[in-house]
Order: C-alpha cells, then structure tokens, then sequence
C-alpha cells in the first residue's frame, strides 16, 4: 500500500489563517446552496451523554459533493461549566475524509470552524429572512458562537445598535468590551432580557440554560422581526411560533428529533411540523423558496448546527492553509 496522508490543523494553525468574514460566510453559503439542490447528505445528529458531568457530545456527520467532495464528522462536547476550569464550554474537533475510499484527508481543530459556522448560519439567515434595513441587533449569550453571530451580523447589516446580555455581569461586559473594540462601535451590555431584545429588529438568543425556562416573552418581539432562537436548552415561550410568518430551520430531519434544542416543545407540540415548516434555509439560499417578502414579515430562523457547514468551512481553510504553507502533514499509513 502506499503511503496515505492527512493535513493537521491544531487551534493555532486555525488562528494564524485569519479567515475573513467574506470568506467564512461565502464558505457556508455555498455549502447551504449545495444542501438546498440536493447535493449533500446529512445525517441527524446524534448526542453522547458521559454522565459524569454537566455536559455532552455532539456528533454530527455528512457528505458534499464537487467541488467540496468530502464527507466529515465533527465530535463537539458541550459543557456549561468548563468556564469554571478557564475552558471554553465547547471543544470540537472535525476529521474529513475521502468519500469514494474511506482515506481521511484531514483532521483539524474544529472549536473555531464551530463558533464560525454557527455565526455565519445566523447571518446568512439573517440575510435571507431579516428586513434589508435593520439596524438594531440584540443578542442573549455571551459564550461560545456569540462573538461569531454579533460579528458576521454586523458585518452584513452594520448597525446602528447592538445590545447584548449574559447571566454572569463579568461576562456579558467583557464580551461587550471585546465588541467594541473588534467592531469599532458601541456594544451595550444590559442587565436584562427584557431591555436587550425588546424592540430590536434582530433577536438572537444563543443562552446557555441548564434547563428549558421561558424567559424570552414573545409579547417582546416587534413586528416585522426577525428572530433566532438555537439554545440547547429552550428559552422561549410555546407562543413565539404564533406570531411568525414563516418558520425556516436548517435541517429539519435533525429538528424534527432528539431530545435538545430551543424549539423542541414546539415539535412536540404540532406547532413546528412539516404543514407550518416554510422551508430550509439551503432551499432559500438556492432560490427553491422565497426568503423574506415584505417587510411586516416577522420571521424565525431555528439552526441546531449542520455538519455540512462544519465540512465547507474546514474545507476552505486547508484550501488557505496550502497555499499559506500553514499547518502540519502527518503519516498515516
């Protein structure tokens, strides 16, 4: 047999590439209009709970075809309280492989391709489904894919104001510091939901809940907004569907099953079903459904995180990593 071998790409090879928005969201972009023709397999993701503490695994898998041509599972653990030992609560790692052989191409540092992806998702629907002209963004989070989702928000829609929220004061004012300062704007940190959702034209909450409490009211979300909601645990009432002229989700075969995510009562409850379902985002971003139409639309966009974004992101960055000469090739065989 001859020698097989596999690109590395650790956590500081991922820092030094620098990928720009443009390129992170034109990545994803594609990868979701690939989705929406059909040129893609995904499967549901499926959960690891170890049960010896506050957390679990993620394990997602999926398949795209040329240019990309590769197939990838993403292991991500997910644990709320890693903060307390100076780690951030999500660890991932992406290993892609050759889809007619088997032969694994790569395997990278996936902790920043996932707070990337997760962004670029939110933005790229926000693109398809928020009014042209908003300008104010409220976020609920401060941890993980925050700093992604305000960042390639901003990047598309430059607001005039954002407004950000976390449980803990230290961290929602860090996070609105570091803001600040990336953006070259002023980001509020506000001490409730209530003054940092109310009213905005865009809503995202990202929280991190160690159990499903409503405490997103849908009476705070105004007309023609639009708004996501992709906790792990759900953080909104049973009523923010009623108020949606169009509910749009990444996945639904993932959406409609499994115990986690912030619109699971939804399901449950018939609320979110294939007959209320408007579409997939990649159906939009292909231009197989309309995205937004008017701008009294208030719209929702549910994202549980496609492996296909995680495989066209670290797609791209071996791409810029070759030809930056960056990173490590390993033996495999």
């Amino acid at each position: 047999m001859k020698p097989i071998y596999i690109d590395f790409l650790n956590r500081l090879d991922v820092e030094e590439l620098a990928m720009t928005d443009a390129e992170i969201l034109a990545a994803i972009e594609t990868s979701l209009a690939t989705q929406g023709r059909g040129e893609a397999v995904i499967e549901p993701r499926v959960h690891l709970e170890p049960g010896v503490a506050d957390g679990h695994f993620n394990v997602l898998r999926g398949a795209l075809k040329e240019p990309i041509d590769s197939a990838g599972v993403k292991v991500v653990g997910d644990f709320v309280d890693n903060y307390k030992l100076g780690l951030p609560s999500e660890l991932a790692t992406l290993l892609l492989l050759d889809p007619r052989t088997g032969i694994p191409k790569a395997f990278l540092d996936a902790s920043g391709i996932t707070d990337m992806r997760t962004g670029a998702v939110t933005a790229i629907g926000a693109k398809y489904l928020a009014r042209k002209g908003s300008k104010v963004l409220g976020h609920i989070g401060a941890r993980g894919t925050a700093y992604w989702n305000v960042r390639l928000l901003d990047h598309l829609f430059d607001f005039d104001e954002i407004r950000v929220h976390s449980r803990r004061p230290e961290s929602r004012n860090a996070f609105a510091e570091k803001l600040s300062r990336d953006l070259g704007k002023t980001v509020v940190a506000t001490e409730d939901w209530h003054s940092c959702v109310a009213g905005a034209d865009i809503v995202v909450e990202a929280s991190r809940l160690s159990e499903p409490t409503p405490m997103l009211k849908t009476e705070w979300i105004k007309k023609g907004a639009f708004v996501v909601p992709y906790g792990t645990m759900s953080a909104v009432e049973l009523s923010l569907t009623d108020i949606m002229n169009k509910l749009v989700v990444d996945d639904w075969g993932q959406c409609k099953g499994g115990k986690f995510g912030s619109l699971r009562a939804h399901v449950e409850a018939g609320k979110l079903s294939e007959a209320t379902l408007h579409a997939e985002l990649g159906q939009i971003v292909a231009g197989l459904k309309p995205g937004r139409t008017s701008d009294d639309e208030t719209n929702l966009f549910w994202h549980r995180g496609l492996s296909l974004s995680d495989i066209a992101l670290g797609h791209a960055m071996l791409e810029k990593a070759r030809a930056m000469k960056i990173g490590q090739r390993l033996r495999y065989a």
